[in-house]
C-alpha cells in the first residue's frame, strides 16, 4: 500500500443524532447513484423521532446490499437545512475537515474502483452487507489539504458545466413539451394568418371515438398508423461483452440516460434491431420511460422502438412523452401496468396532420439537435470526470 494511504476509519466518526425534537420534516434516501432524493416510504403513523439526522458535510450511507447491487449507495449533505434519513442508515463526519476535505472524499466513494472495492469487502450473508468495521478499514490516499482543494476545484469546474449543460437541455424540451402541449392538445397550432386556431375561430368536429372536438381535417387513427413499433427479443448470455465486439446492446431502461443510452454491453448474435434516431421506449416497469438510439443498436425484451412512418422523430417522441401519462393509470383492480405489449402500443389513439406535424418539425427538430450536442458535450465531460476519478488511485502527497 503506498505511504500515502490511510485507514478511513481513522479520519470519521460515526453520528447518532436522533430526530427527538422534531427538528426535521424532510426525509431523504440514497439513491444508487449517490444522491440524496426524497424518500418514497410510507411514513404515516410512524415514530419520526427514531429517524438519524444528518447536517451540512456530513454523510449518509446504506450498507445493506452493496453485495446484490454492486455499489454503495453514499452521498454528502451539500445543503444548510437538516433532513432525516432512515434508522438503518449510517451517518458519519470527518473529524478533522482541515486534513481530510469533504468534497474530495465524496469524490474517492463516486470511483468505479471504490465501488468495487466495497463489493469484495462485503460479508457472505444473503443481502450482501458491507459490515462498518470493514468499512472503516478500507483506504484512501490522503494528499495534502491544499492537493485536495485542488482537486476539487477541478472536479467541480467539469461537475458545473454538466449541471449547465443540463439546464440547458431541460429548458429546450420544456420549449418543445409546451409547442406540442400547444398545437396537438389545446389545438392553438398556427393557422393560415399565424393565429391560434381553435381560439381564433378554427372549425372543430365531434370525434366519437375521442368523444370531443378535434380540429376539421385532422386524423384520427392508431399509434400504428404513423409509427413502425419493433418489440426487443433478448439474444443468448454467451453473446454478450463489454469489449465493444459485435452490436451495440440495450436489454433494458437501465441502459436509458436522461435521453440517450449509455453504452456499456454488446452483443454478438442480435435479435432485433434498432436504427439510428429510433425512439427507445421501455416495456416492462417502469413502463413508458424514453431514449433515442444514437447508433444502430440490438434491443432485448425490455425495449421496444418506434419510428415515424413520416419521418418526423422529433414529433414521435414528444407524443410519445405525451402518451406516456396512460402508463401511470391503474387498472380497474388498482394496479399500475407492468409491462406492454406490441398490441398495446399499437392501438394506442391519437389524432394528427401530417401538415401540422411537418410544420411542428421545422421547428422542433433544431431544438432536438441542441440537445442532442449538449448531451454529446456530457458523455465526453463524463468520460473526463471519470478519468479524473480514477487518478485519485495515483496521486502524490
Amino acid at each position: 500500500m503506498k505511504s500515502n494511504y490511510k485507514r478511513l476509519g481513522d479520519y470519521i466518526a460515526e453520528v447518532k443524532e436522533r430526530n427527538l425534537q422534531q427538528k426535521a420534516e424532510k426525509l431523504l434516501g440514497i439513491n444508487i447513484n449517490k444522491y440524496f432524493m426524497p424518500s418514497v416510504a410510507n411514513v404515516v403513523g410512524t415514530n419520526l423521532s427514531v429517524y438519524k439526522l444528518v447536517k451540512k458535510n456530513q454523510f449518509a450511507c446504506n450498507r445493506m446490499h452493496v453485495g446484490r447491487d454492486y455499489r454503495l449507495p453514499i452521498s454528502m449533505s451539500k445543503i444548510d437545512e437538516e433532513f432525516m434519513v432512515s434508522p438503518a442508515y449510517d451517518v458519519f463526519k470527518i473529524k478533522n475537515t482541515e486534513i481530510l476535505y469533504p468534497e474530495y472524499l465524496m469524490m474517492w466513494f463516486s470511483r468505479r474502483e471504490f465501488d468495487r472495492n466495497a463489493w469484495f469487502y462485503t460479508d457472505a450473508d444473503v443481502r450482501g452487507g458491507l459490515a462498518w468495521k470493514a468499512f472503516e478499514d478500507m483506504q484512501l490516499p490522503i494528499p495534502s489539504p491544499e492537493k485536495q482543494r485542488e482537486i476539487v476545484a477541478e472536479y467541480n469546474v467539469i461537475q458545473n458545466r454538466i449541471k449547465l449543460n443540463n439546464q440547458l437541455i431541460q429548458k429546450l424540451e420544456e420549449t418543445a413539451q409546451a409547442i406540442y402541449k400547444q398545437w396537438f392538445v389545446d389545438f392553438e397550432f398556427p393557422d393560415e394568418n399565424g393565429k391560434p386556431y381553435k381560439s381564433n375561430g378554427g372549425k372543430m368536429v365531434f370525434n366519437e371515438e375521442l368523444e370531443k372536438e378535434i380540429p376539421k381535417g385532422w386524423s384520427f387513427g392508431k399509434l400504428s398508423n404513423i409509427a413502425t413499433i419493433i418489440m426487443g427479443q433478448s439474444p443468448k448470455g454467451e453473446s454478450y461483452n463489454k469489449d465493444g465486439v459485435g452490436m451495440i446492446f440495450y436489454q433494458g431502461r437501465t441502459d436509458f440516460g436522461y435521453r440517450f443510452p449509455e453504452i456499456t454491453t454488446f452483443t454478438t448474435q442480435p435479435k432485433k434491431k434498432a436504427l439510428k434516431n429510433d425512439i427507445l421506449i421501455s416495456v416492462r416497469a417502469p413502463v413508458g420511460d424514453l431514449n433515442i438510439a444514437i447508433e444502430d443498436c440490438s434491443i432485448g425484451r425490455g425495449v421496444g422502438a418506434l419510428r415515424s412512418k413520416l419521418k418526423y422523430n422529433s414529433h414521435l417522441f414528444y407524443l410519445l412523452q405525451k402518451l406516456r401519462s396512460k402508463f401511470d393509470i391503474s387498472d380497474g383492480e388498482g394496479t399500475i401496468f407492468g409491462s406492454i405489449n406490441k398490441d398495446d402500443l399499437h392501438d394506442m389513439e391519437v389524432v394528427y396532420s401530417k401538415n401540422i406535424i411537418k410544420e411542428f418539425e421545422r421547428i422542433v427538430s433544431p431544438l432536438d439537435e441542441r440537445i442532442k450536442n449538449y448531451s454529446k458535450q456530457n458523455q465526453a465531460l463524463k468520460s473526463l470526470k471519470d478519468l479524473l476519478l480514477s487518478k485519485l488511485a495515483t496521486i502524490g502527497t
